[in-house]
């Protein structure tokens, strides 16, 4: 009996003993989120089990130092190519893994290689709820005393893990890629790289830039200083700020598929937003195809114009048969607007736009009455390039809702010597040629204007990161708000002939000044008229939050 009893109280210890032992699940509170682990987490469950350690690091990195008892897997095994499922489930079985196990990916911290490797895994079908990222890699393991060894982890009995369907939520390929890019309302391609390749200062391949409508958000911006991810508040705040929205479509992409991944997950399994996909092939699979896919290297191009778009775009011949969406507006004065013009352009001198900088509805006014349409893209036209005049003009038609502007970086001496006749009125016509017949007529202009756009003072607005200063003229104002001021006037940015320099150049000449991406960006100057320069120089660059600071 009393054998009897010591049985039960030995087995009911043990069993109870077994009952207190905290599953993997139970542990998700305690060090895991949103597929993260903290190096705590792993710490306290790294000699369970049902826990399945795996290193995405390069080869030579893993042999140097890795977490006892982590596998190897070299993340370039996989590449750009496709393996079967067959093949991704034999990879998991020599690693150990089977059902209800739960698997953690590390690399040295900071970069992709985990990420990537989660989402090869999640696309060939794997549970990503049985997947979890150590949060900073080796690099936070480290920095808190974790245990490193040199020593080769034993092969591992193998896994029972089966793999039946590929998950094609998490992946999109070229054609849907291609045709989210010409619907930049619903669809965001996010560009994973570093701003020199997005820019065209370095390239891959044999074209330098990114993919059109593209925005930027390199892998980098994603993580602390210690290597672990920011918080997901932190992200979200990012996302907002470039005017990502959950409802939208993201797709990520970089060279190769590679950064790309830091972004997905990011996206996906920290903030939770819907639709997120990582294009594979990425910039190698754009540039690969045979229709020679376009590139840019400014985040903007269309805010600049040249002869040949103009001739076509806005010709007479479309405007007769009303498929001309172009409103030709020439801001040079009137007399020299008289001795020739771009053929259907209206005049409003530049001393227009700026003696109505504090009433808008009377600029509005002005430019229903002499026929500017405000569905239309307004293209504006001066003595040459984006200066003080076009830029203004840019500017001012922007706050009151136009729906697109863009600057004619060709003079009217341009247009002639490319062959294409100038338009003048009647009482300015050359002997032997017929006036221009004017087509132009009053239409409507409601002045909706932005107040997020042209400010009377510097803290009146607020945006979603702190303020920085741009003085835009030759010479610092008097006036000098406080805060972090970057004297950067605007004549560096362009070139003799007025055009803005390249745009690899002028993220250099920020990057070296220290302008941060993240900022509310409020640029100033003795004139409306320099700081508006400088303004159209930061949208051109994709700076999201751009103001002009008009006392």
């Amino acid at each position: 009996m009393a054998k009897m009893l010591k049985f039960w109280c030995v087995f009911l210890s043990a069993a109870l003993g077994f009952m207190s032992q905290p599953s993997v699940a139970a542990e998700g509170t305690q060090g895991v989120q949103g597929r993260l682990a903290s190096v705590g987490w792993l710490k306290a469950n790294l000699a369970r089990s049902d826990v399945v350690v795996i290193d995405a690091s390069p080869s030579q990195l893993h042999q140097q130092q890795h977490i006892p008892g982590a596998i190897h897997s070299d993340l370039f095994t996989f590449g750009p190519k496709d393996l079967s499922i067959a093949q991704i489930e034999e990879r998991l079985r020599s690693w150990g893994v089977s059902p209800g196990q739960q698997v953690i990916l590390y690399d040295q911290g900071g970069t992709y290689m985990a990420t990537r490797l989660f989402w090869d895994l999640v696309h060939h079908g794997f549970p990503p709820e049985s997947l979890l990222i150590l949060d900073g890699g080796m690099s936070k393991w480290l920095s808190t005393g974790g245990e490193v060894t040199k020593a080769a982890t034993p092969t591992p009995r193998p896994g029972t893990i089966r793999m039946t369907t590929l998950n094609q939520d998490v992946r999109v390929r070229l054609p849907e890629f291609l045709a989210a890019s010409g619907d930049p309302r619903n669809n965001v391609l996010l560009e994973a790289l570093e701003p020199s390749y997005f820019f065209g200062g370095a390239a891959f391949f044999n074209r330098a830039g990114h993919v059109p409508q593209a925005t930027l958000m390199p892998s980098t911006d994603f993580y602390n200083p210690d290597k672990t991810f920011k918080s997901p508040q932190e992200i979200r705040r990012m996302l907002d700020h470039l005017g990502i929205k959950p409802e939208q479509q993201v797709l990520t992409y970089c060279g190769g598929g590679g950064a790309a991944a830091v972004p997905f997950f990011a996206l996906k399994y920290m903030l939770n937003y819907p639709h997120v996909k990582l294009f594979q092939e990425s910039q190698m699979g754009w540039l690969q195809d045979e229709r020679e896919l376009p590139v840019w290297t400014y985040a903007a191009p269309h805010l600049t114009r040249d002869t040949p778009w103009l001739k076509a775009w806005g010709s007479p011949m479309l405007r007769a048969f009303g498929l001309s969406q172009v409103s030709i507006v020439d801001v040079r004065a009137a007399d020299v607007f008289n001795l020739g013009h771009v053929p259907l352009a209206v005049n409003i001198p530049a001393q227009s736009f700026k003696s109505h900088l504090r009433n808008p509805e009377a600029l509005a006014a002005l430019l229903g009455q002499a026929g500017v349409d405000r569905s239309h893209e307004a293209v504006v036209v001066s003595d040459g390039g984006l200066n003080e005049s076009s830029a203004l003009a840019l500017l001012m038609l922007e706050s009151l809702g136009q729906h697109k502007v863009s600057v004619f970086m060709d003079s009217i001496e341009r247009w002639t010597e490319l062959g294409h006749e100038v338009a003048r009125p009647a009482a300015s016509a050359a002997p032997g040629k017929p006036p221009e017949r004017s087509s132009t007529r009053a239409l409507p202009y409601a002045a909706n204007r932005r107040a997020d756009m042209l400010v009377t003072g510097p803290l009146r607005t607020q945006g979603l990161y702190p303020k920085v200063y741009v003085a835009s003229g030759q010479q610092l104002p008097a006036r000098t708000p406080e805060g972090r001021v970057f004297h950067l006037p605007y004549a560096r940015f362009l070139n003799a002939d007025g055009t803005p320099k390249a745009a690899k150049d002028i993220w250099n000449m920020l990057a070296q000044a220290g302008v941060p991406r993240y900022a509310e960006v409020v640029v100033f100057a003795d004139g409306p008229g320099e700081a508006a320069v400088n303004y159209v120089i930061f949208r051109l660059m994709g700076f999201p939050d751009v103001k002009v600071w008009a006392p």
